[in-house]
């Protein structure tokens, strides 16, 4: 097997800000005095609710049934009383609000039956389908359904440990801590796609985790070898390079596939999983715990910076206060400083996608400077790891020439943010390219809506010239009847004429033959 690490193109090396969460063990929060729990919690559909307000639940009872394939269950947190069931606010630069279920703890903490599944005896549809059942989702932070990328048939997996955005260190943390767990879920994975080899990617600025999930990978690999019929698991070290974390860039850096924005990484017999998902699968199957909690790294403007396991629902001010918000905190960012987004409202309950909450200030996050006019210096494209023209896209979003930045292919930017972090004229780059695609994509909604108005009035005129059409032939016809009927009783009418003339001819001449009356007397 090939262990030699490739290079991708561009990529940055921001500050990591990573010690200031990463030195303490995973610590439990209280649970807040109510829980909040989205039915939506990615954009890969939403859950159906089957509880009714007043209802009892248990800590991993569903609440919430997957609705369709794509979709995922939701389970109670803890245990409790459902209180409300109503639209709260959701975890989304948009700052929309969703259908949640609101439950108030108990304090007892009382968890459903626990029912293990055995990969080495269960089939594979009934693992897939506990999988879903368990409401497993990629943990990375794009909270896409795992039991659907769990179907695939390939024959690399590749566990993604790099964790390459600056300040968060929830994945670190639960490699150093519960490497087991996590090299178990891998093996379940591999057992369930068919997977040759399976890959841990870790960067090289986490040493322990890196120690720890070798030292699980020796004690577990030949369990998994002759238990679930899995191939080779390799931990391998890749540079520490923003964005290495990114799947296609990972995927490239430990096999040197370099995969086209617009293809799916199954095209080339790969399968990518965040390492809290896999520890999440291990869970789900080997111990029968669906998701109720993740791992949230609390970070920036707090008194007690760290990994705090916490329940889903829990609003994401009781987790701030908990964890000691300073009072100059101007703003809070959801995900990392590169790609995160700003919460318009921290009544938000945490998510399956909630991996890091950044308290940022103004000595921590300064005001960028203000915006220079672009000088073509090129740095952009240096640092692009996709191999675009930020620049060209920059103008061609500026001047809203959407036709000009579809062509150079703006939509396989994935928004990482490096471009924007070279650029020597503080170029907010980013957002001009999010405004471009978010404007072309509300253009094309806008067009298939004419475009489908115009076919229903189409259809509509096509189907009243039908009508017209059918209408007129059945006058027509009804003409051609009445005018063959009127023939038909003229016809009638003459030969009864004629018959009554030639009676009428009959008749006399009877009369001139027949003899006299008194003759006959006589």
């Amino acid at each position: 097997m090939n262990l030699k690490i490739f290079t991708p193109r561009g990529g940055v090396h921001p500050d990591s800000h990573k010690t200031e969460s990463s030195e303490t063990p995973i610590r439990h929060v209280p649970m807040p005095p109510r829980l909040i729990i989205p039915l939506i919690q990615g954009s890969q559909g939403s859950a159906r609710t089957i509880v009714t307000v007043g209802d009892k639940v248990l800590k991993g009872q569903c609440i919430g049934e997957a609705e369709g394939a794509d979709g995922t269950s939701i389970h109670a947190p803890t245990s409790g009383t459902v209180t409300e069931i109503g639209r709260y606010p959701m975890a989304h630069p948009s700052g929309l609000s969703s259908q949640s279920i609101v439950i108030e703890p108990d304090g007892e903490n009382h968890w459903i039956t626990y029912e293990p599944l055995d990969p080495t005896t269960a089939n594979r549809d009934e693992l897939i389908l506990r999988i879903q059942a368990s409401g497993i989702v990629g943990m990375g932070g794009a909270v896409f359904p795992s039991h659907l990328k769990a179907r695939s048939k390939i024959n690399t997996l590749v566990i993604n440990g790099a964790e390459c955005e600056p300040w968060m260190t929830g994945d670190d943390r639960l490699m150093r801590e519960r490497a087991a767990n996590i090299v178990s879920g891998a093996a379940v994975l591999a057992h369930l796609t068919g997977a040759q080899q399976t890959l841990i990617g870790i960067e090289d600025n986490k040493p322990e985790a890196i120690a720890a999930t070798r030292t699980a990978v020796d004690d577990m690999e030949p369990v998994a070898r002759e238990c679930l019929g899995t191939g080779k698991m390799t931990v391998i070290v890749v540079p520490t390079r923003y964005p290495t974390g990114e799947r296609k860039q990972l995927i490239h850096v430990l096999t040197g596939i370099e995969i086209p924005p617009s293809d799916r990484v199954t095209k080339f017999g790969i399968q990518c999983f965040n390492v809290a998902t896999a520890h999440a699968v291990c869970r789900a199957l080997l111990h029968g715990e669906p998701m109720v909690s993740r791992i949230v790294t609390v970070t920036g403007n707090v008194k007690r910076p760290g990994n705090y396991e916490t329940p889903l629902g829990m609003p994401i001010a009781d987790l701030l206060a908990f964890c000691g918000v300073k009072p100059n905190t101007t703003h809070v960012l959801m995900g990392g400083p590169m790609m995160g987004f700003t919460l318009p409202n921290l009544d938000a309950p945490v998510t399956k996608g909630c991996n890091c909450l950044i308290a940022a200030s103004k000595e921590l996050f300064p005001p960028p400077p203000s915006e220079q006019p672009c000088i073509r210096c090129g740095e952009c494209v240096d640092a692009c790891p996709v191999n675009l023209q930020p620049f060209e896209l920059y103008w061609a979003s500026r001047a809203k020439n959407f036709d000009g930045a579809k062509y150079h292919r703006l939509f396989d930017c994935m928004e990482c943010g490096c471009c924007a972090y070279v650029c020597p004229a503080h170029i907010p780059l980013v957002d001009y390219f999010r405004y471009a695609s978010s404007e072309i994509r509300a253009r094309d909604e806008e067009q298939k809506a004419a475009d489908q108005a115009r076919m229903r009035f189409e259809f509509r005129s096509s189907r009243l010239e039908r009508e017209k059409a059918e209408k007129s032939a059945r006058l027509a016809a009804r003409a051609t009847e009445t005018r063959t009927k009127s023939a038909a009783d003229a016809a009638l009418i003459a030969a009864a004429a004629e018959r009554v003339n030639e009676q009428a001819q009959i008749e006399p001449s009877l009369q001139d033959n027949a003899a006299p009356l008194y003759d006959q007397q006589t």
